[in-house]
């Protein structure tokens, strides 16, 4: 536990020492990731309903030079693993309300690796979801692939951002419990 001299705990490993030396540059770069990610989704979903571009030509921007990446189901499913990973692997350096709602993040990402894994599946095995002629997942059997993946991201996204602003703003107690010097320093 950290005093309020803002010493640090004795590390135990990588996993330990992102969760306290490395938490705020941890946190940073999985945010820079995060929202590269979001760009592209908001970049298509432009070029869809602004541009007016058909769904299939309409590929974000990395998608435009390497047109395999948007129906590469491993290129989905290992994004999917990322930042599941990164919401495991950070999670111990948040504490109170800011954990609370990493949890909740961790937990909708759990089950949107698990949709992409079904994707992934399928493309594997060529056994399409309900005969579908495409890789289908069980939600987009009720919502269209792009407005569906727009809207994961925005429910993965928004408690992550909420975590994040409490955890560099904890309240007392929290900060008592932090291991890390992500907090912004007290007013």
């Amino acid at each position: 536990m950290a005093s309020h001299s803002g010493a640090l705990p004795a590390r135990t490993g990588p996993i330990g020492s992102m969760n306290t030396d490395y938490h705020r540059i941890g946190v940073n770069a999985f945010l820079v990731i995060v929202l590269a990610h979001w760009a592209e989704h908001v970049t298509q979903a432009v070029q869809i309903y602004v541009m007016g571009w058909p769904v299939p030509e309409a590929r974000g921007v990395l998608g435009l030079p390497f047109p395999w990446l948007v129906t590469s189901e491993w290129m989905h499913y290992g994004y999917a693993l990322v930042m599941l990973a990164g919401l495991i692997l950070l999670r111990k350096g948040f504490t109170g309300r800011a954990r609370t709602w990493w949890n909740i993040s961790l937990g909708i990402q759990a089950w949107h690796h698990l949709e992409h894994l079904l994707l992934l599946g399928q493309a594997l095995t060529g056994l399409h979801l309900m005969g579908k002629p495409v890789p289908t997942s069980m939600i987009q059997l009720l919502v269209p692939r792009v407005e569906l993946h727009l809207f994961y991201n925005a429910i993965v996204f928004a408690p992550m951002v909420v975590a994040m602003w409490l955890h560099r703003r904890p309240n007392e107690t929290e900060r008592a419990a932090m291991n890390c010097r992500c907090a912004t320093v007290a007013a």
